[in-house]
């Protein structure tokens, strides 16, 4: 944990408060996918559902580039010459991808009957 303590709590509260966002939004967009799947007349998209996910795939992009900027910045020889940057900012990448191919699926799709 030591090699931690050199970078601002803000930065770290920052990424935290933008992933739990991220969160927070969808599940907000399956529950408007949800309630328009029933109130929706047949043939319209769920862009509401597709606005909201996109939301959540900048907050996810936001913490990610937080992330990149005050590692590297701080931890200067842990960066990407080892290429360090450890699981959790892996699995970050891969969440905007997952949430960005959700959002572009959500404004393809279409209700039927």
């Amino acid at each position: 944990m030591e090699e931690w303590a050199n970078i601002p709590t803000t930065a770290i509260q920052t990424i935290q408060a933008t992933m739990i966002l991220a969160t927070i939004l969808c599940c907000i967009g399956l529950l408007s996918f949800v309630f328009q799947l029933f109130r929706l007349k047949q043939g319209e998209r769920f862009v509401l559902t597709a606005i909201i996910q996109m939301l959540s795939c900048l907050c996810v992009m936001i913490a990610a580039a937080i992330y990149a900027s005050m590692h590297e910045d701080f931890h200067p020889n842990l960066g990407l010459k080892d290429g360090t940057y450890g699981y959790s900012f892996i699995l970050a990448w891969i969440a905007f991808a997952f949430t960005f191919i959700n959002s572009i699926m959500y404004l393809i799709l279409r209700k039927r009957k």
